[in-house]
């Protein structure tokens, strides 16, 4: 009996076994497959994966012929007519155009729901939301971003700036620069990210604007682009290298070395700051050049190539582009320039105590008609002075603009005045698109940038002849410097030979000088012609003895041999300087200049324009 339970005991021990290896077998398989089953969905949800399936279902469905699909007559009008607004928004999405950017993203965030099936779970394969510490540094600030657009919209960049004092030099290996490095956007993440606070969809539209900055837009700087900020570059530091074949070689020798590269090259234009980006790069020689390679195309301007390596475009909004390759420039670059046209106001532009004057002078001389000079640095602000002044203008005057580049854009902004630009081409130089204004009916002359001998040259003679009055745009840093810049110009064309008279043709037509620094009008500063012809010392006539009228006449003579040798063309005199914070009304306008604006104004114009002046010079000197 012992036996025989002693035997079934050992059956049901050997059984209970065989089970459990069985179930550890099993679970051991269950979870082989599983792993399995994981690892290929992490492979599958990568973001190369996904940006792959993206390209290739939007390709197929751009080059699909509808007719081979057996479709009723309103199901093939109703597929053909979202094919021919897909291939539109896809040939205008990186041009500038916002609202076909954003239909262009509406479609690849459909794509990835309906046939990728991107859930809460798998987009973490794509981007680590759930785990910070795996996320890039160029995630992070996407993630940034994205957060701080949901609140700001095109403020977002400026305000994380600002917020964070992003725009302040720092000391850099024994340089003062500036600078946003990986370590700030690092600690304002650790500030800032709660994986908790992201939902699906904001996860969604984080992924999605990826995708779509290296399909159809710019890259890292895709975002940055359509920011409220002054502009953006590209390819203008590092070292440069050839593209070729070798980046995934050059990108293991990278690694091992310190030195950027020219692809790591990103810097943006904010408050007249030009700030290095140091924490983002193109990654490859090849991503840069498509980036270059997309920049410039609106309205088809023609090809960027060895023959014809550089293109001055615009974009859709308005921004400005400038595109160089090789062998003209070192390497691949592209320079983005934007202007804030709907905020181009005089009051939204200039801050400080007293900028009420400032304001007034500037209306005063636009109504007056004033031959005006807007002179400073690149990023100054310049464009956008010059937009909003044309406000001012007498809205009976027809405007004709003349620009390098379409940049003013002042029929978006006054959509009722008589406004025509033109732009140089390769075929059209600017000398002759001035030319051609004097016969389209115009009587105030705007040139957007006097870049050239030619344009300057053309600028004074229409300024003498040709228009009631010229604003134009220069780059010298100080008054005399724009004399003497101008001056020269009319000698290299040949207009002039003696280098007095040419100065003396500026002097006499330029009336104002408008003078910006660091996004601020540093000066106004009114050109004063002196009249060298007369007036010399006539004191020997009245003089009695001989000794007497030869010292008198001596002093005479020196006067005379002074005007001629060192003469003195004009008077420079600052009407309001900038000063610590705060706009000085410092010198009165000239009797001339005052009783020749007060020709263009109307009574109550000319009556504000003489209580102005009393107000704030205290001796008013018009009559």
């Amino acid at each position: 009996m012992s036996l025989t339970l002693n035997l079934a005991l050992i059956l049901i021990i050997l059984l209970i076994c065989i089970i459990y290896l069985w179930i550890k077998i099993v679970e051991r398989k269950d979870k082989r497959l599983q792993k399995d089953d994981e690892e290929a969905e992490s492979h599958d949800y990568q973001f190369a994966n996904i940006l792959e399936h993206v390209i290739q279902t939007i390709n197929q469905l751009t080059i699909s012929n509808l007719l081979d699909h057996g479709l009723s007559e309103d199901e093939y009008w109703r597929r053909k007519r979202k094919q021919d607004e897909l291939l539109a928004a896809l040939k205008t999405c990186n041009t500038g155009n916002i609202s076909d950017k954003n239909y262009v993203k509406n479609f690849i965030s459909d794509l990835l729901l309906k046939t990728y099936s991107v859930n809460n779970d798998n987009i973490n394969y794509a981007i680590s939301f759930d785990h910070a510490q795996a996320l890039s540094i160029r995630d992070k600030f996407d993630i940034l971003l994205h957060a701080y657009e949901t609140q700001y919209g095109n403020q977002a960049l400026r305000r994380m700036i600002e917020k964070y004092q992003l725009d302040e030099k720092k000391r850099i290996d024994g340089e003062e620069r500036y600078i946003i490095t990986e370590e700030e956007i690092d600690s304002i993440f650790q500030k800032e990210y709660n994986s908790s606070l992201l939902s699906f969809d904001d996860k969604l539209a984080i992924l999605t604007q990826k995708i779509f900055a290296h399909y159809k837009g710019f890259g890292v700087i895709d975002q940055i682009r359509d920011m409220n900020i002054d502009g953006v570059s590209g390819g203008v530091s590092g070292l440069p290298r050839k593209m070729g074949d070798l980046d995934d070689v050059m990108n293991i020798i990278d690694k091992m070395k310190s030195t950027p590269l020219n692809v790591d090259s990103i810097w943006i234009m904010f408050r007249g700051k030009s700030i290095n980006l140091s924490f983002l790069s193109f990654g490859t020689a090849a991503e840069l050049k498509r980036v270059v390679q997309t920049a410039y195309k609106y309205n088809t301007p023609g090809q960027l190539s060895e023959s014809r390596p550089y293109i001055v475009n615009d974009m859709e909004d308005g921004s400005r582009v400038v595109v160089v390759r090789p062998p003209f420039a070192e390497s691949w670059a592209f320079f983005i320039r934007k202007f804030d046209i709907p905020n181009a106001k005089l009051e939204t532009l200039f801050n400080g105590e007293n900028v009420d004057v400032v304001i007034e002078l500037l209306k005063y001389l636009m109504a007056g008609c004033q031959i005006t000079g807007i002179t400073g640095a690149q990023g100054s602000g310049k464009t956008t002075l010059l937009m909003a002044l044309i406000k001012y203008i007498d809205p009976t005057q027809n405007l004709r603009i003349q620009e390098m580049a379409f940049e003013l854009h002042a029929r978006k902004i006054y959509p009722g005045r008589n406004i025509l630009s033109f732009q140089e081409t390769s075929h059209v130089s600017g000398q002759e698109g001035l030319d051609l204004q004097k016969k389209t009916d115009g009587s105030v002359n705007i040139l957007g940038e006097v870049a050239t001998d030619a344009v300057a040259a053309w600028m004074i003679q229409m300024s003498q002849v040709a228009s009631l009055f010229t604003v134009f745009t220069h780059h010298a840093k100080t008054f005399p410097l724009l004399i003497d810049s101008l001056r020269n110009s009319l000698l290299k064309v040949g207009m002039f030979n003696n280098e007095k008279i040419a100065e003396q043709q500026v002097v006499n037509v330029l009336n104002f000088n408008i003078h910006l620094d660091n996004r601020n009008i540093e000066r106004i500063t009114e050109c004063i012609p002196v009249d060298s012809r007369f007036n010399y010392p006539t004191e020997w006539r009245h003089m009695n003895s001989s000794e007497d009228k030869m010292t008198a006449f001596m002093e005479t003579m020196t006067e005379y041999f002074t005007r001629q040798t060192d003469p003195v063309q004009y008077e420079e005199r600052n009407i309001i300087e900038y000063r610590n914070g705060k706009y000085i009304a410092v010198n009165p306008i000239s009797d001339k200049a005052a009783a020749n604006m007060m020709k263009h104004f109307n009574d109550e114009q000319a009556k504000a324009f003489i209580e102005f002046i009393g107000e704030n010079w205290r001796e008013g000197n018009v009559a």
